[in-house]
Order: C-alpha cells, then structure tokens, then sequence
C-alpha cells in the first residue's frame, strides 16, 4: 500500500463509504504477510517510496511463485524481481501473463500498472561489452523505478575517446552509473569530467589479478576524483535504486 492509497482508505473511512472494521481489515496485512518461508513487507513502499524487490538467487522456484502471488494480491504496484534465470521468469509467467524478461540484465518486471517517468535523466555507462549484464540491471532498475535513463557503452579508458566524444551525454545527466571492471578506472575519468553525482560499480569482469572484482572495487574506493560513491561488485541493481532515490529528490 502506497501513500495515495492510505490516504484514499482513510477519505473512504472519513466519508463513512467505508466501515471502520473495513477499513481495518484492508490494513490488518498492511506491514508484512507471514509466508513461513518469507515476510513479504507490504509496508515498504509506504516507509521508502519503492516496493519490495525480490532476489531470486537461492530462491525455489515455488518460493518466488509464492511471493510474487502474494505481491500480486495485495497490490498493484508492479514487481521488480532480479538474478533471475529463464527457469524463473517461466514460473513467474504461469501466475501471470504480465511479466516480461530482460535475459541481459536477468530481472523479470511484473507490470501492473504504467510508469511514470523522471524528467531528469540517469546515464548509465559501461567501461566494455563484458560489464553489459551488470549495466543493464542498473538500467532496467532505474527504469522500472520511474527514471528516464540513457545508455553510453564501450567507451572504457582503452579507447577513451570514445567516452570524450560523448561529453554532451555525460554533461546531461543528472546522476550518472558507472560500470567497469579490470582495473576499474573509468568511474574516476568520468569523475572528473562532470559536476553530477557518479555512482560507480565495480565488475568481476577481468583476469585473473583481478581478483572477481576486487581490484577495481579497491580502484574506485581509492578514486582521486570526488563526488563518486561506491556499491558492491557486480551489484548493478543497488547503483539503480540509489541513482534513482538522488534523480527523484532533485525533482522534488
């Protein structure tokens, strides 16, 4: 339940079309539904202005089915579900014809209802074709959370003219996600160059002195440029929502 539909309730309860033992019955389940094996926390969007997301990985697939029936039922919102395979966007997709893939950035969106987007824009940018997977969680994520969002890949610092062709893309985004593995050197390029916050993501993209990652997570935690946070590697779907918390609230 969001905040528009509380407010709702309570108008219903205040105009007396709906009865007070109505109206506490609706909100009864509204902080979290006891499955047994989750807590699905109905309340979230009401505290943080998104909707639980469900991590698939680890997951049975009668456990995701479960979740997202019970989501279903209780809202309208849509579902956002990532690290999701095929095998469970076809179980998603037995409960409900709503569902859509994105088999690159490995989340299934269950769409209830239309997406209103941002004004201001989310650049998403990848150092090279390898860092796709994680850009486009970051992407899709942001997307499904009401950002406009544009795309700027392969333009790592191998070919970094590449990336400086593209300065009027980079100065007119209002946060900007930057995806690089190796040795991770991008996020401070980009850095840089702008005077909007950059959220980089550090990839397992790399040989073997890269550690999974770790090598280009420890570059950008070191980063020179400032103005750059830092999410865990590989961890695309956490740069969107914090890119879109920053986008909303200069909207505001």
């Amino acid at each position: 339940m969001d905040q528009n539909k509380l407010r709702g309730l309570l108008e219903e309860v205040k105009s007396g079309s709906v009865s007070i033992d109505s109206a506490l019955k609706q909100l009864k389940k509204l902080p979290y539904e006891d499955l047994g094996f989750a807590k699905v926390d109905h309340h979230r969007e009401l505290r943080n202005g998104c909707p639980e997301v469900i991590y698939c990985s680890g997951k049975t697939l009668e456990h995701i089915q479960s979740i997202v029936k019970n989501m279903i039922e209780h809202k309208d919102n849509n579902i956002l579900a990532t690290r999701a395979g095929i095998e469970v966007y076809q179980a998603i997709k037995e409960i409900t014809s709503d569902a859509e893939y994105y088999e690159l950035a490995r989340i299934v969106v269950v769409r209830k209802r239309e997406i209103q987007r941002s004004k201001k824009k989310i650049l998403v940018v990848s150092a090279g074709t390898s860092d796709l997977p994680v850009a486009e969680e970051a992407a899709v994520t942001a997307e499904v959370l009401g950002n406009t969002v544009e795309r700027l890949y392969d333009v790592g610092v191998a070919g970094i003219h590449r990336l400086l062709s593209k300065m009027d893309v980079l100065e007119e985004a209002n946060v900007l996600i930057v995806v690089a593995g190796m040795e991770g050197a991008l996020a401070s390029v980009v850095g840089g160059l702008v005077d909007k916050p950059v959220i980089a993501v550090p990839t397992s993209v790399g040989y073997g002195a890269n550690f999974g990652g770790l090598s280009a997570l420890l570059s950008m935690l070191n980063s020179c440029a400032s103005g750059i946070g830092v999410v865990n590697i590989d961890n695309g779907f956490g740069a969107g929502y914090l890119a879109s918390r920053i986008n909303k609230l200069s909207e505001k």
